[in-house]
């Protein structure tokens, strides 16, 4: 007699494929969408000025003008050209410079960059690295700060990890392609060619495939950088010759080493260590992937041990490898993700800043109803622009420069008819706190304070940003 319950059917392979992959699925849907959450918050901050970072004032403007009339050579290769490219679309349909917009698009490279960190570690060495490199992209300090403002910084972080995975897959001339289009974002990228020679040495021709598809896939995504290539080059080595002989506000840093070494602790906190162990493990046992990975961190730390300008953002095409090495030891997997409740509770700090008023719309406010347009102003860098207002811009301080910015000069302004000076702190204090590095500058600060009259001053007390003030000279 039959039974009077059917036995089940085995399942067909697909399906078991299907439900080994709808854990992992799960889990990495929820990280990117605890990613976005981070991310969004703070997305507005400072509408509809670029007081997050100023080099969206340098990026965000030329994205709209390629899409309005401007052409698509942005005569200008501090940076390449593909971020711009991925901009402009969304610009086009706003009558000036979309800040907001810009923004929207780096968090979804952002997320992007959150998921192909799971590719990399899940590639290099299994389901639960996958889950930790995931988990760090997605709470990393920095990471997190810099995937809300429109700079190449997180999309480059998207095309190591991608290039990365791709190489330890050992999909080579796929690899290569993506280096060329990580380069294309911002040129550090070319670093990846060493982990990229490391994948493929021992198949000279796959690796000779990758290469010359890194170098086309640069040139059309740059094309302009090909066709201006002295100016193009003069750009890109002036910008890398900048950071390396230093910048305003890293006068009192330790060395190098130290310096990037502390702007990753301020990423990861203690997770750092168990980064660090899985790259010291990797180094030891030098499997393929370990080798690719190692090759690279090696490198780019190299390459930062030679900068005197210590910006935070220098350290993130780092976080997608070291996110990777940390699920190295499987046993220390969980130790990894429970350490990085550390980088989420800064991350959430900083995220509730955001959410506040910043000083210099409260500064540009007062501006436009206390003085009359037209009138002779000269401002501080990391200020919203004036319109209206003849606008005497000061020069921002910086160690390589041969002299000081003779506009610095309380007589010299008045003497070219200016009314106002309008400066910030996040320009003066650091000036101040480097006095005998920019002495005529930090008098010229001093003389504000004893020669003028400040008739308008706000400190950041329940707003964000620094201090901000308004003398009549």
């Amino acid at each position: 007699m039959p039974s009077s319950s059917a036995e089940p059917h085995p399942k067909s392979e697909p399906l078991r494929g299907l439900e080994r992959l709808g854990g992992p699925l799960v889990a990495l849907g929820a990280i990117i969408a605890g990613g976005a959450v981070l991310r969004l918050v703070g997305i507005t901050y400072g509408r509809p000025f670029a007081l997050l970072s100023p080099d969206e004032e340098s990026i965000v403007p030329r994205a709209w003008k390629m899409v309005h009339g401007g052409g698509l050579d942005p005569h200008w290769f501090d940076y390449p050209t593909l971020f711009m490219y991925l901009l402009a679309p969304f610009q086009a349909w706003e009558s000036e410079p979309s800040y907001l917009a810009a923004r929207i698009v780096t968090v979804v490279l952002a997320l992007g960059a959150i998921a192909a960190a799971w590719w990399l570690g899940d590639r290099a060495y299994g389901g639960p690295a996958g889950a930790v490199a995931a988990a760090i992209v997605a709470v990393e300090t920095t990471e997190v700060a810099y995937s809300r403002m429109a700079v190449t910084d997180v999309p480059l972080t998207l095309g190591v990890a991608a290039a990365l995975a791709l190489m330890v897959s050992g999909r080579i001339e796929l690899g290569g392609l993506v280096v060329g289009l990580a380069t294309s974002i911002k040129y550090p990228g070319v670093f990846l060619l060493v982990p990229l020679v490391v994948a493929g040495y021992r198949q000279p021709r796959r690796l000779a495939v990758g290469g010359a598809l890194a170098l086309l896939a640069f040139c059309v995504t740059s094309p302009f950088f090909v066709v201006h290539l002295d100016s193009a080059l003069h750009d890109a080595l002036r910008v890398q010759r900048l950071a390396r002989e230093g910048w305003l506000g890293f006068e009192h840093d330790h060395i190098a080493p130290i310096a990037f070494l502390d702007r990753l602790w301020d990423g990861l906190g203690p997770v750092l260590l168990v980064c660090l162990f899985g790259l010291g493990l990797a180094i030891v046992r030098r499997g393929r992937a370990d080798l690719i990975l190692a090759s690279f961190v090696i490198v780019y730390f190299i390459d930062l041990c030679t900068l005197g300008a210590h910006f935070d953002r220098y350290v993130l095409p780092l976080v997608p490898a070291l996110g990777a090495l940390a699920g190295r030891a499987r046993s220390l997997a969980p130790v990894a993700l429970l350490l990085l409740v550390v980088p989420l509770v800064w991350t959430i700090r900083d995220d509730r800043e955001l959410t506040k008023t910043d000083t210099r719309v409260v500064l540009h406010s007062w501006v436009e109803s206390h003085l009359r347009k037209g009138s002779r102003i000269a401002t501080d860098s990391s200020l919203p622009p004036f319109d209206g207002f003849r606008v005497t811009k000061l020069r921002l301080p910086l160690p390589q420069e041969d002299g000081p910015d003779p506009n610095r000069n309380i007589l010299r302004l008045r003497n070219q008819g200016v009314r106002y000076a309008i400066v910030t702190g996040a320009v003066a204090d650091r000036v101040l706190a480097a006095r005998g590095h920019y002495p005529r500058e930090a008098a010229f600060y001093d003389e504000l304070g004893t020669l003028t009259q400040r008739v308008f001053y706000r400190q950041p007390d329940g707003l964000g940003g620094p201090w901000v003030a308004v003398y009549r000279l």
